[in-house]
């Protein structure tokens, strides 16, 4: 017999399917499960990205994803200062190298306005060298887009799962989707954990949402995997980066931008590759030679004084990239369920508006019972990775309060004691190396944990009272920032 069925199942848990889990969990009471086949919330591409919080001012506009981009950038801000997640206002500049994308950005300007953004502002080359002294030689102007941020995306991820359990979510990490039944009263999962039942299914799975659809009957769009390699360069370069440096988007991409980060680093990057064979793009979430080689020949160019400063460390995610240009997000009366596919490098932005439209196609197009908005929810207080904000190590009052937040463990970061007790503790803990990392930054300095990894690992035996992660780091296999290379190629 399998168990009593859930009503609702949301297969994913990255930025966009915690977010979803938390919508529907604050609009009822019903029975709600999160799966995801990995250990951890947030394992997938949610956890290798720019950290950008976009405003949308360059979707397509009338498109889907710029609706939901301009939503889920208003929500996501309110949210962040509610739940302490560390945002930045930054601004961008989309910087033009030659005559061609000088000429491009007026009508830069003008699609930002047919987004609804209008704040945009043309800036002389003499007024870019102002705005980034930095900057190498060759610029001819900049289109300004003020209200572009940098956002600490593990804490977004982190507490909207954290906030939808408190609901009453339940999370099944380790569980993957094998196989999908249809019956009149909803669908039977097969699950590496055993069978489920649930009425109404929402599609989350990223990288996997259309072999899920698949699993459905459904043949509405194919992932192919793109992989984007990023170089993370030292703290010392921080001061050098004042705004989102971005290229003038061509026909061939977006291309390689610049970009400080909450936690004190700047990150240059990504590429764009789109890889072929699901399996062969698994072990392909990795740096190369080639990229970081042309990750470097950018970066000469856009700032050379960064080089000089150093990579600390290189990653790269895979983003789940459709022949579509559009987010194919869709209902499936006939089928309960919702897919939610194609969503690339703006998911963390929209992932609120993409959320609440979730919840609109479940309310209007299958009659499931949800409330109009959201009930009133405390959000829940994120320890702050940034920067820009007192650490926990800086605060005497919570020093004051337990000293485990003044016991420096990770030298590099400056994480505390506390912070790695309270990240195995957690509603939504921490049980692998990665998580630990995205939930305190510890190990993520210059000597990669091999300082503090054994006091890391003695503090984790003790909290769980049992010997945990005994196998090599996941995430070396899996896009983890794990590869240091030399910034003078």
């Amino acid at each position: 017999m399998t168990p009593a069925p859930y009503d609702l199942a949301v297969i994913g848990a990255g930025v966009v399917g915690t977010a979803i889990a938390r919508e529907l969990a604050l609009r009822s009471s019903h029975r709600i499960v999160l799966l995801d086949a990995s250990d951890d919330v947030g394992n997938g591409t949610s956890k290798a990205n720019t950290a950008i919080l976009h405003t949308g001012f360059d979707a397509t506009p009338g498109s889907l994803e710029s609706r939901l981009l301009r939503d889920g950038q208003r929500r996501l801000l309110d949210y962040a200062a509610q739940a302490r997640i560390a945002v930045e206002k930054t601004g961008a500049l989309l910087v033009a190298w030659n005559e061609d994308e000088l000429a491009a950005l007026p009508s830069l300007a003008a699609k930002a306005a047919a987004n609804g953004y209008t704040a945009t502002r043309l800036l002389t080359a003499a007024e870019v060298r102002t705005r980034e002294p930095h900057l190498g030689p060759g610029a001819l102007g900049a289109l300004e887009v003020p209200d572009e941020s940098i956002i600490d995306p593990w804490s977004t991820t982190l507490a909207y799962a954290t906030e939808a359990v408190r609901a009453g979510v339940e999370l099944r990490l380790r569980t993957r989707v094998t196989g999908i039944g249809t019956d009149p009263d909803g669908h039977l999962l097969h699950t590496t954990r055993g069978p489920l039942r649930a009425r109404f299914l929402i599609n989350a799975a990223g990288l996997h949402s259309d072999d899920i659809d698949r699993l459905l009957g459904v043949h509405d769009f194919t992932v192919t995997p793109r992989r984007g390699q990023l170089l993370v360069f030292a703290k010392e370069s921080r001061s050098l980066v004042r705004h989102i440096l971005l290229p003038v988007p061509t026909a061939l991409g977006k291309g390689v931008l610049v970009t400080p980060t909450v936690f004190g680093n700047v990150l240059l990057g990504p590429t764009a590759e789109d890889l072929t064979g699901r399996e062969h793009a698994k072990n392909e979430n990795h740096t190369t030679p080639e990229g970081i080689a042309g990750l470097l020949e950018h970066g000469r160019r856009i700032m050379p004084a960064l080089l000089d400063t150093g990579v600390l460390t290189s990653y790269a995610g895979l983003r789940a990239a459709t022949e579509h240009d559009d987010f194919r997000i869709r209902a499936h009366p006939a089928l309960r369920c919702v897919t939610v596919g194609g969503i690339r490098s703006t998911g963390l932005s929209a992932s609120m508006g993409i959320a609440s439209y979730v919840a609109g196609l479940l309310r209007e197009e299958m009659d499931v019972p949800l409330a109009a908005r959201p009930t009133d929810a405390s959000a829940p207080a994120m320890p702050n990775l940034g920067e820009a904000f007192p650490r926990p190590h800086q605060r005497p009052d919570l020093i004051a309060r337990d000293r485990a937040y003044g016991d420096i463990v990770c030298a590099c970061e400056r994480v505390s004691r506390g912070e790695i007790r309270d990240a195995l503790t957690t509603t939504v803990p921490a049980r692998s190396h990665g998580g630990l990392r995205r939930r305190t930054r510890v190990m993520s300095g210059h000597c990669r944990g091999a300082d503090c990894g054994e006091a890391v690992r003695a503090l984790c035996e003790q909290v769980l009272g049992e010997t945990v992660w005994p196998e090599e780091e996941k995430g070396r296999s899996e896009g983890e920032a794990v590869r240091p290379v030399q910034g003078n190629g």
